[in-house]
């Protein structure tokens, strides 16, 4: 855990969030700024600065972020009609909060090219 992250204040309990799904490896809840109708962080609880930040073992973490992804379109009905799983890396990317994050985006139809 670093002490000045957001999302390690999230995963330890210290900060309050609308969690919708918690394992082992990773931590998903719902974004306080939502860009959609569903709008949900998908995070590990281990400390990742960014994407170019994941390591060789890192894999079982990444891949459980996918699946988690998929579980929450079907849990929220969206995976039929279509979804988007995105992550942001690093300033020009996009990234705000400094952990590797996803952000799951549905519920509407989705523009491309996004931003």
């Amino acid at each position: 855990m670093e002490d000045n992250c957001l999302f390690c204040k999230i995963v330890a309990g210290q900060i309050p969030a609308q969690i919708v799904y918690e394992d082992d490896l990773v931590v998903a809840f719902n974004d306080i700024d939502p860009q959609a109708p569903v709008h949900i962080l998908i995070i590990p609880r281990k400390h990742i600065p960014g994407m170019n930040d994941v390591g060789d073992d890192d894999g079982p973490i990444i891949a459980r972020i996918h699946q988690v992804a998929v579980q929450l379109a079907n849990q929220f009905n969206v995976a039929q009609p279509g979804y988007r799983l995105v992550n942001n890396c690093n300033e020009h990317g996009g990234q705000a909060i400094g952990h590797l994050h996803y952000h799951l985006l549905a519920g509407r139809q989705l523009s491309w090219p996004p931003g």
